[in-house]
Protein backbone atom coordinates (compact mmCIF):
# COMPACT_ATOMS: atom_id res chain seq x y z
CA UNK A 1 0.00 0.00 0.00
CA UNK A 2 2.69 2.42 1.00
CA UNK A 3 4.62 1.69 -2.19
CA UNK A 4 1.44 2.55 -4.45
CA UNK A 5 0.91 5.82 -2.70
CA UNK A 6 4.77 6.76 -3.13
CA UNK A 7 4.59 5.82 -6.81
CA UNK A 8 1.69 7.32 -7.10
CA UNK A 9 3.23 10.73 -5.15
CA UNK A 10 6.13 10.25 -7.57
CA UNK A 11 4.51 10.10 -10.61
CA UNK A 12 2.30 13.62 -9.78
CA UNK A 13 5.62 14.82 -8.93
CA UNK A 14 7.15 14.38 -12.12
CA UNK A 15 3.94 16.32 -13.71
CA UNK A 16 4.16 18.68 -11.60
CA UNK A 17 7.36 19.76 -11.97
CA UNK A 18 7.74 18.93 -15.54
CA UNK A 19 10.67 20.67 -17.97
CA UNK A 20 8.95 23.47 -20.18
CA UNK A 21 9.85 21.66 -23.53
CA UNK A 22 9.23 19.12 -25.71
CA UNK A 23 12.13 19.77 -28.43
CA UNK A 24 12.31 16.94 -31.25
CA UNK A 25 16.26 17.69 -32.43
CA UNK A 26 18.02 16.19 -34.99
CA UNK A 27 21.86 16.60 -36.41
CA UNK A 28 22.21 16.07 -39.82
CA UNK A 29 25.88 15.51 -40.85
CA UNK A 30 25.77 14.42 -44.57
CA UNK A 31 26.95 17.35 -45.71
CA UNK A 32 30.03 16.08 -44.34
CA UNK A 33 30.12 13.11 -46.36
CA UNK A 34 30.70 11.18 -42.91
CA UNK A 35 26.80 11.26 -41.40
CA UNK A 36 27.45 7.91 -39.64
CA UNK A 37 30.20 8.64 -37.35
CA UNK A 38 29.42 8.11 -33.70
CA UNK A 39 30.19 11.43 -32.69
CA UNK A 40 27.25 12.95 -34.42
CA UNK A 41 25.03 10.49 -32.71
CA UNK A 42 26.25 11.34 -29.42
CA UNK A 43 25.61 14.75 -29.99
CA UNK A 44 21.99 14.56 -31.02
CA UNK A 45 21.35 12.10 -28.16
CA UNK A 46 23.24 14.21 -25.72
CA UNK A 47 21.40 17.49 -26.97
CA UNK A 48 17.84 16.14 -26.49
CA UNK A 49 18.47 15.07 -22.70
CA UNK A 50 19.72 18.77 -22.39
CA UNK A 51 17.40 20.52 -24.08
CA UNK A 52 14.36 18.23 -22.66
CA UNK A 53 15.88 18.16 -19.30
CA UNK A 54 16.68 21.43 -18.39
CA UNK A 55 14.58 23.59 -15.74
CA UNK A 56 14.61 26.64 -18.00
CA UNK A 57 12.14 28.77 -15.69
CA UNK A 58 11.07 29.13 -12.17
CA UNK A 59 7.05 27.99 -13.32
CA UNK A 60 5.57 24.37 -13.27
CA UNK A 61 4.23 22.96 -16.40
CA UNK A 62 2.16 20.33 -16.39
CA UNK A 63 2.87 17.35 -19.43
CA UNK A 64 0.20 18.70 -21.52
CA UNK A 65 1.60 22.10 -21.23
CA UNK A 66 4.95 21.67 -22.55
CA UNK A 67 6.05 23.23 -25.95
CA UNK A 68 6.14 21.54 -29.04
CA UNK A 69 9.64 22.69 -31.03
CA UNK A 70 12.24 21.09 -32.91
CA UNK A 71 15.91 22.20 -33.95
CA UNK A 72 17.33 20.84 -36.84
CA UNK A 73 21.59 21.28 -36.69
CA UNK A 74 22.76 21.19 -40.40
CA UNK A 75 26.72 20.16 -40.01
CA UNK A 76 28.60 21.09 -42.98
CA UNK A 77 32.16 20.81 -41.83
CA UNK A 78 34.08 19.21 -38.58
CA UNK A 79 37.51 18.83 -37.43
CA UNK A 80 38.04 17.17 -34.51
CA UNK A 81 35.99 19.32 -31.71
CA UNK A 82 35.30 22.09 -34.59
CA UNK A 83 32.07 21.89 -35.91
CA UNK A 84 30.81 24.53 -38.88
CA UNK A 85 26.58 24.46 -39.05
CA UNK A 86 23.56 26.00 -38.65
CA UNK A 87 20.15 25.47 -36.97
CA UNK A 88 16.52 25.53 -37.90
CA UNK A 89 14.29 26.30 -35.16
CA UNK A 90 10.50 26.16 -34.89
CA UNK A 91 7.81 25.95 -32.31
CA UNK A 92 4.22 26.18 -32.44
CA UNK A 93 1.52 26.63 -30.09
CA UNK A 94 -1.90 24.93 -29.72
CA UNK A 95 -5.08 26.91 -31.16
CA UNK A 96 -8.17 26.57 -28.90
CA UNK A 97 -10.62 23.86 -28.93
CA UNK A 98 -9.30 22.16 -31.85
CA UNK A 99 -6.58 19.95 -32.89
CA UNK A 100 -4.41 22.72 -34.75
CA UNK A 101 -0.99 24.08 -33.98
CA UNK A 102 0.03 27.25 -34.88
CA UNK A 103 3.26 28.22 -35.89
CA UNK A 104 4.92 30.86 -33.47
CA UNK A 105 8.69 30.53 -34.11
CA UNK A 106 10.38 30.15 -37.29
CA UNK A 107 14.53 31.03 -37.24
CA UNK A 108 17.26 29.91 -39.45
CA UNK A 109 20.24 30.69 -37.81
CA UNK A 110 23.35 30.30 -40.18
CA UNK A 111 25.78 31.16 -37.61
CA UNK A 112 26.10 28.20 -35.51
CA UNK A 113 30.25 26.82 -35.40
CA UNK A 114 30.90 25.58 -32.10
CA UNK A 115 33.42 23.09 -30.26
CA UNK A 116 32.08 20.47 -29.20
CA UNK A 117 34.06 16.60 -27.45
CA UNK A 118 32.21 13.69 -27.39
CA UNK A 119 30.78 13.29 -24.19
CA UNK A 120 31.32 16.11 -22.79
CA UNK A 121 29.05 17.62 -20.15
CA UNK A 122 26.85 20.15 -21.32
CA UNK A 123 26.00 22.41 -18.68
CA UNK A 124 24.09 26.02 -18.87
CA UNK A 125 24.45 28.72 -16.36
CA UNK A 126 21.85 31.61 -16.43
CA UNK A 127 24.73 34.15 -15.70
CA UNK A 128 27.76 32.66 -16.98
CA UNK A 129 29.37 31.60 -20.54
CA UNK A 130 30.25 27.79 -20.45
CA UNK A 131 30.21 27.48 -24.30
CA UNK A 132 29.05 28.67 -27.67
CA UNK A 133 27.20 25.67 -28.11
CA UNK A 134 25.48 26.10 -24.52
CA UNK A 135 24.47 30.15 -25.40
CA UNK A 136 23.13 29.20 -28.81
CA UNK A 137 20.78 26.59 -27.79
CA UNK A 138 19.74 28.59 -24.18
CA UNK A 139 19.54 31.66 -26.63
CA UNK A 140 16.79 29.86 -28.68
CA UNK A 141 15.25 28.23 -26.05
CA UNK A 142 14.63 31.64 -24.43
CA UNK A 143 13.09 32.67 -27.69
CA UNK A 144 10.91 29.77 -27.51
CA UNK A 145 9.71 30.95 -24.40
CA UNK A 146 9.16 34.52 -24.85
CA UNK A 147 7.42 34.20 -27.95
CA UNK A 148 5.12 31.46 -26.77
CA UNK A 149 4.01 33.62 -23.53
CA UNK A 150 3.53 36.66 -25.54
CA UNK A 151 1.24 34.57 -27.73
CA UNK A 152 -1.19 34.14 -24.23
CA UNK A 153 -0.33 37.35 -22.68
CA UNK A 154 0.51 41.14 -23.93
CA UNK A 155 3.93 41.17 -23.46
CA UNK A 156 4.10 38.04 -22.00
CA UNK A 157 7.68 37.35 -22.97
CA UNK A 158 9.67 39.57 -21.55
CA UNK A 159 11.65 37.78 -18.28
CA UNK A 160 12.58 35.32 -21.17
CA UNK A 161 13.87 37.59 -23.57
CA UNK A 162 15.55 39.79 -20.91
CA UNK A 163 17.58 36.26 -20.18
CA UNK A 164 18.10 35.84 -23.79
CA UNK A 165 19.40 39.27 -24.10
CA UNK A 166 22.13 38.24 -21.23
CA UNK A 167 22.70 35.40 -23.32
CA UNK A 168 24.05 37.63 -25.90
CA UNK A 169 25.79 39.66 -23.46
CA UNK A 170 28.24 37.26 -22.06
CA UNK A 171 28.47 35.24 -25.40
CA UNK A 172 30.06 38.34 -26.97
CA UNK A 173 33.52 37.17 -25.22
CA UNK A 174 33.41 33.59 -27.00
CA UNK A 175 34.64 35.29 -30.50
CA UNK A 176 31.79 33.32 -32.73
CA UNK A 177 29.36 35.00 -35.30
CA UNK A 178 25.91 35.99 -34.33
CA UNK A 179 26.38 37.83 -31.31
CA UNK A 180 27.58 41.20 -32.65
CA UNK A 181 25.95 44.30 -34.06
CA UNK A 182 28.52 44.04 -36.99
CA UNK A 183 27.83 40.21 -37.64
CA UNK A 184 24.96 40.99 -40.11
CA UNK A 185 21.54 42.12 -40.63
CA UNK A 186 19.65 38.76 -39.84
CA UNK A 187 21.54 37.99 -36.49
CA UNK A 188 20.92 37.02 -32.69
CA UNK A 189 21.88 40.45 -31.81
CA UNK A 190 19.33 41.91 -34.67
CA UNK A 191 16.45 39.77 -33.41
CA UNK A 192 16.93 40.17 -30.06
CA UNK A 193 17.82 43.68 -30.41
CA UNK A 194 14.57 44.63 -32.18
CA UNK A 195 12.18 41.96 -30.19
CA UNK A 196 12.89 44.58 -27.12
CA UNK A 197 13.01 48.01 -29.19
CA UNK A 198 10.14 50.39 -28.99
CA UNK A 199 10.51 50.91 -32.62
CA UNK A 200 9.07 47.19 -32.98
CA UNK A 201 6.56 47.22 -31.02
CA UNK A 202 3.64 46.71 -32.98
CA UNK A 203 4.84 43.37 -33.36
CA UNK A 204 5.05 41.51 -29.90
CA UNK A 205 1.38 43.02 -29.55
CA UNK A 206 0.25 41.54 -33.35
CA UNK A 207 1.71 37.72 -31.70
CA UNK A 208 -0.83 38.53 -29.07
CA UNK A 209 -3.92 39.61 -30.90
CA UNK A 210 -3.45 37.48 -33.84
CA UNK A 211 -3.15 34.03 -31.09
CA UNK A 212 -5.96 35.53 -28.57
CA UNK A 213 -8.47 37.64 -30.87
CA UNK A 214 -7.87 36.18 -34.08
CA UNK A 215 -7.27 32.05 -33.95
CA UNK A 216 -8.53 31.49 -30.45
CA UNK A 217 -11.85 33.02 -30.97
CA UNK A 218 -12.37 30.44 -34.98
CA UNK A 219 -14.05 27.50 -33.12
CA UNK A 220 -16.44 29.94 -31.83
CA UNK A 221 -16.83 32.85 -34.40
CA UNK A 222 -14.50 31.89 -37.58
CA UNK A 223 -15.39 35.26 -39.51
CA UNK A 224 -14.78 37.37 -36.18
CA UNK A 225 -11.35 35.61 -36.29
CA UNK A 226 -10.37 36.51 -39.84
CA UNK A 227 -11.40 39.69 -39.66
CA UNK A 228 -9.21 40.65 -36.61
CA UNK A 229 -6.05 38.85 -38.44
CA UNK A 230 -7.41 41.10 -41.28
CA UNK A 231 -6.91 44.48 -39.48
CA UNK A 232 -3.80 43.07 -37.20
CA UNK A 233 -1.62 43.33 -41.13
CA UNK A 234 -2.79 47.31 -40.55
CA UNK A 235 -0.89 47.25 -37.71
CA UNK A 236 2.34 45.61 -39.26
CA UNK A 237 1.97 48.25 -41.81
CA UNK A 238 2.38 50.77 -39.68
CA UNK A 239 5.18 49.45 -38.30
CA UNK A 240 6.50 48.84 -41.69
CA UNK A 241 5.76 52.59 -42.49
CA UNK A 242 8.23 53.47 -39.42
CA UNK A 243 11.10 51.07 -40.18
CA UNK A 244 10.44 49.96 -44.04
CA UNK A 245 11.86 46.19 -44.08
CA UNK A 246 12.71 45.76 -40.67
CA UNK A 247 13.71 41.92 -40.38
CA UNK A 248 10.99 41.33 -37.66
CA UNK A 249 8.57 41.42 -40.71
CA UNK A 250 10.97 38.64 -42.34
CA UNK A 251 10.28 36.66 -38.99
CA UNK A 252 6.84 37.19 -38.55
CA UNK A 253 6.09 36.24 -42.20
CA UNK A 254 8.77 33.16 -42.31
CA UNK A 255 6.56 31.66 -39.03
CA UNK A 256 3.13 33.23 -40.56
CA UNK A 257 2.62 33.21 -44.49
CA UNK A 258 1.51 29.56 -45.71
CA UNK A 259 -1.11 30.11 -42.50
CA UNK A 260 -2.27 33.36 -43.41
CA UNK A 261 -2.60 32.29 -47.05
CA UNK A 262 -4.47 29.56 -45.80
CA UNK A 263 -7.07 31.57 -43.62
CA UNK A 264 -8.23 33.86 -46.57
CA UNK A 265 -8.23 31.19 -48.67
CA UNK A 266 -11.48 29.32 -47.08
CA UNK A 267 -14.21 29.59 -44.26
CA UNK A 268 -16.35 32.60 -43.95
CA UNK A 269 -16.19 35.65 -46.41
CA UNK A 270 -14.16 38.26 -45.79
CA UNK A 271 -12.97 41.32 -47.36
CA UNK A 272 -9.16 41.15 -48.40
CA UNK A 273 -8.83 43.17 -50.92
CA UNK A 274 -7.30 45.67 -48.74
CA UNK A 275 -5.65 43.05 -46.65
CA UNK A 276 -3.82 41.66 -50.42
CA UNK A 277 -2.75 45.27 -50.98
CA UNK A 278 -1.33 45.41 -47.34
CA UNK A 279 0.70 41.97 -47.75
CA UNK A 280 1.99 42.71 -51.04
CA UNK A 281 3.36 46.34 -49.82
CA UNK A 282 5.02 44.84 -46.33
CA UNK A 283 5.80 41.48 -47.44
CA UNK A 284 6.67 41.14 -51.06
CA UNK A 285 9.16 38.08 -50.89
CA UNK A 286 5.61 35.87 -50.26
CA UNK A 287 4.08 36.98 -52.96
CA UNK A 288 3.41 33.64 -54.39
CA UNK A 289 1.60 33.00 -51.68
CA UNK A 290 -0.61 35.46 -51.32
CA UNK A 291 -1.71 35.16 -54.82
CA UNK A 292 -3.10 31.44 -53.92
CA UNK A 293 -5.61 33.66 -51.82
CA UNK A 294 -8.86 33.49 -53.26
CA UNK A 295 -12.04 35.40 -52.34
Amino acid sequence: MRKGIFLIALLFASQLFSQELNCNIVVNAQQTGNENVQVFKTLERQLKEFINNTKWTNKNYKAQEKIECSMNIIITDYDTDNFQASIQVQSSRPVFKSTYSTPVYNFNDKNFDFQYLEFQNLLYNANQYESNLISVLAFHVYMILGLDADTFALNGGDEYFRQAQTILNYSQQGNFKGWKLEDGLQTRFILIDNILSPTYKEYRSVMYDYHINGLDVMADNPKAGKEKIASLMSDLNTMNQRRPNSFLLRVFFDAKSDEISDIFSGGPSVNVTSVLDVLNRIAPTYSSKWRTITF
